[in-house]
């Protein structure tokens, strides 16, 4: 396969010139035009935040980019699915509420708001999944796979089980409606390591199973109850919980690049990703952790894979912030460094096989070329 371009600019602007203007030149640079969109339904998935989360991406990105959809003549719509877990998006009605508490509206954004799998999270469509050796079919909300044209915009952070969340991420987990995110987090299941367990009772706030119970002020989780969503073992600050499968996380992302080929094979595709407040956790949670890693730019890209890869190289490069997760993990005595700073910042992670696979059944490439714009 040949190497995909991946299109780059950083957060520097002059006097006279907006950022969202500076993405839109980006994205037009990168080929975004060359797309027929006339008439055509497009579809923008995001992430809107949880309430109480301040990293997500501004609602201002998101009317650039629909501002250049509707100049070539498209009908844009920002779109994203409803979740597994307790919060403010579990169902349609409180998603869209979400939104617009965060921002979001036909005003902010220039375009609809539509829930992509219903009111319920269970309006899907059963999607082959090319080349899947995991997910032979994918459950992907309706309105996603209704669209003519699909295009991800990300805000590129840290994941608690992903590594990061980038394109591959916001693609395959987020276009997943309930079922599909049941079959992407059913590789294995958490238990607590009694030992190191303090009873802090974080762990059962953050479950949407209520498979978590309290003998002798430790925790239990009930393996019949349990969802394998992982966001126990990323609310626990004490390493008290750990995956049953050891491979789950890489599993999971796996099935994750596998979602994301069910949703862009076969259709005109296009992916953004932005890279601030790197916060060290999903915009998913109801707040978020100050940032790991200082605000490096914006990319753009035909290729999701060659964009997260070059996301996370220019990543691994940049320098970590002291006074974040990261760096208070890097300062520990007992620190051992793990190589990249996904691992570093959350060490039970697993990132690189979901890159590998999306490469292996053909999304696209990790070997890119980054072209950068002033």
């Amino acid at each position: 396969m040949a190497r995909s371009k991946v299109y780059f600019t950083d957060f520097r602007t002059v006097l006279g010139v907006s950022l969202t203007a500076k993405l839109q030149k980006l994205i037009k640079m990168a080929g975004i035009d060359s797309i027929d969109m006339d008439g055509k339904f497009v579809a923008i998935k995001m992430h809107f935040g949880e309430l109480g989360n301040l990293a997500y991406l501004r609602p201002n990105y998101a009317k650039a980019v629909a501002d250049v959809v509707k100049e070539n003549g498209g009908l844009p719509f920002l779109t994203d699915c409803n979740t597994l877990y307790p919060g403010s998006r579990k169902h349609a009605l409180e998603h869209m509420d979400c939104a617009n508490i965060n921002g979001f509206n036909t005003v902010t954004t220039g375009c609809q708001i539509i829930i992509a799998d219903g009111l319920r999270g269970t309006d899907d469509i059963l999607v082959p999944v090319p080349n899947g050796e995991y997910c032979k079919e994918a459950y992907i909300g309706r309105a996603v796979m209704d669209a003519d044209i699909f295009i991800s915009l990300s805000h590129f952070k840290g994941h608690e089980q992903a590594g990061f969340g980038g394109a591959i991420k916001n693609i395959g987990m987020g276009c997943g409606s309930r079922a599909g995110k049941m079959q992407q987090h059913n590789s294995g299941h958490p238990h607590v390591i009694t030992d190191l367990c303090k009873g802090c009772q974080r762990c059962a706030k953050e479950c949407g199973s209520d498979a978590i119970s309290y003998e002798n002020n430790k925790a239990y989780i009930n393996p019949d109850l349990c969802k394998g969503c992982g966001r126990c073992i990323g609310a626990c600050a004490f390493d008290a919980i750990e995956n049953d499968n050891w491979d789950a996380p890489a599993l999971l992302g796996k099935k994750m690049a596998e979602y994301t080929a069910a949703v862009v094979s076969g259709r005109p595709n296009f992916h953004i990703s932005l890279i601030t407040d790197v916060s060290p956790n999903c915009d998913c949670h109801g707040e978020n952790d100050a940032p790991i890693l200082p605000d490096i730019g914006m990319l753009a890209s035909f290729d999701p894979v060659a964009l997260d890869q070059a996301c996370v190289d220019l990543c691994q490069k940049a320098k970590p912030i002291r006074n974040s997760q990261l760096g208070d993990n890097m300062a520990k005595s007992s620190f051992h460094d793990m190589g990249d700073v996904w691992h570093n910042s959350n060490p039970n992670v697993s990132w690189a096989e979901t890159l590998q696979h999306a490469e292996d059944i053909g999304i696209g490439t990790r070997d890119y070329e980054l072209v950068v714009m002033k």
